[in-house]
């Protein structure tokens, strides 16, 4: 009976052993098996697995193309630079810590503390932008838990406020916000790279395992401009507005021939470096954007107009006298005085508003308004420019239209253009009648852009010969260059204000040419509302034209046209000192467009002064 009870435990012994190795046997059968399958059949879904802990893909980060002048002087430059970032999970393990990075970076503790609270289920957050890379270097050197540094690129402007408007300038991602840096962004961003790498549990790379794709960096930009040019311009500018006590103003400078922009300068201005100080107002490019009413700059392109229709020439007699004229309900005058009987050319010299008003009348509306939308107001330039405005041209037929419009419109009111187009319609006149859009690329050829006869080749001589008198016979005589011929025109519109004109309040212009024989450049400069002792155009925006074509001439290597003058200043000893052969104040009786224009009368108000 015992035998068989011993019999019995050894086969049940042997029964589970047999079972526990059997069930062993199972399970490492399965892990084999199971082992086999991820790392042969299914390794990829693993791989991927551990990769998204560790493998991470990063940006290559880029340099934005260079700007540079016509002359290959960098005008906008991209540094390296380095961000600061963080992984809040890890630094909020170490609360210690915080304070010491919020004081290396000069941050609040407690402003810090609660970014980082609201990011705690996050990764990345960036602590501090765009630092200078020794001082990011200094904070990594803290060995702060969760702390990196991430290189990128900052835009840096070394001409300052100078180009402010022309250039524009990038957000604190390096992307163009205003100005030609909008305008060209694509061209400039270039393609950031990637790369793949491995991360640390701490976040910090570790290895770097695969190029996903290069950096393209940005391509160069080669401008128009020249900063020597530039800063002539935005020197007198700034002196003009200072003396004058004004509110502002704005200088073009264009090549005749090319319509290349080599100046552009406004105020006020703002440093690009620093633009976060700058208001929206100041960073406005005026020149581009604002708009003025011509005032007696007007007049050059409304004798081109009768000169091309054939209802004048430069000799045709008008009587302006008794120095008023009505005009429906209201009377424009000529101002300081009776101008009796004007050529045509006699009109431009003495600037009068009667004379233009008939030589006006000369054409029907369709004509003239026709002429003056061919020498490019009332239609976009065509630069390129962000925001470049239109300006306002009345149509014929239109509510806007009055009976006294086209009348107001030949001296200069009732329309509204910006100074860049002021200096394109001046340039096509001094290129034979040839308009070419402006452009603020050096290089682009005329298929590029717009290019289209407006008059015929005679009537723009004949147009820039008469505004020669301007200088040499009329209120410009302090636009004179010295061995120079200088065509050009005054101007000295009213301030339009929401009820009318307003009382002293004006735009002092002017537009002018040189070397008038052939000319090179077409400049415009207008002073706004100038509060001096002056507000005429040809005491307040002439001396700039003078003093920016004097150094631009020279500049360029521009050969005088006017040998004689200059050999007459040489005889005279006054070689060298060209500003002192022009007179200090012209006689107010030379200044014609000053009066003139203020007691001219508008459909939409009665000036002060305008007989009833």
């Amino acid at each position: 009976m015992s035998g068989r009870k011993h019999k019995g435990r050894v086969f049940n012994q042997r029964g589970r052993l047999l079972l526990v190795g059997s069930v062993l046997g199972l399970c490492a059968v399965s892990l084999v098996a199971r082992a086999a399958y991820v790392q042969l059949v299914n390794n990829a879904f693993y791989q991927r697995q551990g990769e998204a802990r560790f493998l991470r893909e990063v940006p290559i980060p880029t340099s934005r193309g260079m700007i540079t002048d016509r002359n290959g002087e960098p005008v906008a430059v991209s540094t390296p630079v380095a961000s600061i970032w963080v992984n809040p999970k890890e630094l909020l393990l170490h609360p210690e810590r915080i304070g010491e990075l919020a004081q290396a970076l000069a941050l609040s503790h407690e402003e810090l503390t609660q970014r980082l609270a609201q990011k705690a289920d996050k990764e990345f957050m960036y602590v501090r932008r765009r630092i200078n890379p020794d001082q990011a270097q200094r904070v990594l050197d803290l060995k702060i838990p969760g702390v990196f540094s991430q290189r990128e690129f900052r835009r840096y402007y070394p001409q300052g406020e100078a180009l402010a408007h022309v250039l524009g300038f990038t957000n604190i991602d390096d992307q163009g916000q205003e100005g030609l840096e909008l305008a060209f962004d694509e061209w400039l961003s270039g393609k950031p790279g990637a790369k793949k790498v491995i991360r640390d549990r701490k976040g910090a790379i570790v290895e770097s395992i695969d190029l996903v794709r290069a950096a393209e960096p940005g391509r160069d930009l080669t401008l128009s401009i020249d900063r020597r040019i530039q800063f002539l311009a935005m020197r007198e500018l700034r002196n003009a507005v200072t003396q004058n006590k004004a509110a502002g103003g704005s200088v073009v400078v264009m090549d005749v021939a090319t319509g290349e922009v080599l100046a552009m300068a406004n105020l006020p201005t703002y440093n690009p470096n620093a633009v976060g100080s700058a208001s929206p107002d100041a960073r406005r490019n005026r020149a581009v954007t604002d708009l003025v009413e011509p005032g007696s700059t007007m007049k050059p392109l409304t004798v081109a107009a009768a000169l091309q229709a054939g209802v004048v020439t430069p000799e045709t007699v008008f009587d302006t006298n008794p120095g008023y004229m009505a005009v429906g309900r209201y009377t424009i005058r000529d101002v300081p005085r009776n101008n009796g009987v004007l050529t045509t050319t006699g009109v431009i010299t003495r600037s009068s508003n009667i004379g233009s008003a008939k030589i006006a009348a000369q054409m029907p509306d369709r004509v003239f308004y026709d002429s003056v939308r061919q020498f490019g107001y009332g239609q976009l330039p065509g630069s390129g420019f962000p925001g470049e405005s239109a300006g306002v041209v009345p149509v014929p037929g239109t509510p806007n239209w009055y009976g006294s419009t086209k009348t107001t419109m030949s001296y200069g009111y009732g329309l509204n253009v910006t100074p860049l187009q002021m200096a394109q319609a001046f340039a096509t006149l001094g290129n034979g009648g040839q308009l070419v859009s402006p452009t603020f690329i050096r290089g682009q050829s005329a298929a590029e852009r717009n290019v289209r006869q407006v008059v015929d080749r005679e009537v723009a001589n004949q147009v820039v010969q008469m505004m020669q008198t301007v200088v040499t016979n009329g209120g410009a005589k302090q636009a004179g260059i010295l061995g120079y011929h200088v065509a050009g025109k005054t101007g000295t519109a009213r301030k339009a204000g929401p009820g009318g004109y307003v009382r002293g309040r004006y735009n002092s212009l002017f537009a002018g040419l040189v070397p008038a024989s052939n000319p090179r450049f077409a400049t415009v400069i207008v002073i706004n509302d100038p509060q001096g002792s002056s507000y005429y155009g040809g005491l307040v925006a002439a001396p700039v034209f003078h003093h920016v074509m004097e150094g631009a001439l020279r500049l360029m290597d521009v050969p005088p046209d006017n040998i004689d003058a200059w050999l007459a200043a040489q005889a005279d000893g006054k070689l060298g000192h060209s500003a002192s052969v022009l007179p200090a104040a012209p006689d107010p009786a030379l200044v014609p467009d000053a009066g003139a224009e203020l007691d001219a009368v508008l459909p939409q108000a009665l000036p002060e002064g305008a007989i009833p």
